[in-house]
């Protein structure tokens, strides 16, 4: 995916497929999560990203569309007990997600728990097998080598995507982090940039720099 974008003019309707149009504010209302969804069938996005507690609304509002729906889990800081996120992860696909975006356990790698870290994604993984798991590994709180050792954790514990942040610490996506985590995890496996992207151009720049999908709350701005 990201060796076929290098070099390729890309339309706005292909980046529009790359995108996952995110609404995570802990103000979102029913009529705003609707709307969302009705942006996202408009404008042909890949997916809406939500919380869980909005799965089963958007699964109504878009029954008879393409969109997928991704959960968040253990979001934004992802401290919460392996088993919570594992129940969560479940819950939301039982609701009606088709993707799951779970918060690494960032104290864990920082306290250089890789086992840790990497059992907390594989229950995850496997409490909603065959279903897409993304791994939030929040870049801005990581060293290069912590974001090298994360990165191949997740592709060790079995989830299909390295996601570069929450979109609610100090900063959010950057084109060296892409970058590096393609690099990783290797032309295959997915990378999603999330957080502060905010126009075509850097959306651009992103999947240029290796990433499959982009994550934003931006995303009729970046298309149009």
């Amino acid at each position: 995916m990201s060796s076929e974008y290098k070099n390729k003019e890309i339309t706005k309707e292909e980046l529009a497929r790359m995108i996952d149009h995110t609404l995570l504010k802990p103000e979102a209302t029913y009529s705003e999560i609707i709307n969302l969804c009705n942006e996202a069938k408009q404008y042909n996005f890949f997916a809406v990203c939500i919380n869980p507690v909005y799965v089963k609304l958007a699964r109504e509002n878009l029954e008879d569309s393409s969109v997928k729906i991704a959960a968040v889990v253990s979001f934004p800081l992802g401290g919460d007990e392996t088993y919570v996120k594992s129940i969560e992860a479940e819950r939301a696909v039982k609701s009606g997600a088709d993707e799951i975006d779970m918060v690494m356990n960032i104290g864990l790698l920082k306290s250089k728990n890789f086992l840790g870290v990497e059992r907390d994604i594989c229950e995850v993984v496997n409490a909603v097998n065959p279903r897409i798991v993304k791994v939030i590994i929040e870049t801005c709180l990581l060293s290069e080598q912590e974001k090298i050792i994360a990165s191949t954790i997740v592709v060790s514990a079995g989830a299909q995507f390295v996601k570069t942040s929450t979109g609610f610490n100090k900063s959010g996506a950057t084109i060296e982090d892409v970058s590096l985590i393609r690099s990783v995890v290797g032309e295959n496996f997915g990378v999603k940039a999330s957080g502060g992207i905010r126009d075509y151009e850097t959306a651009i720049k992103m999947i240029r720099a290796g990433a499959s999908r982009i994550g934003a709350s931006k995303s009729i701005d970046i298309i149009k």
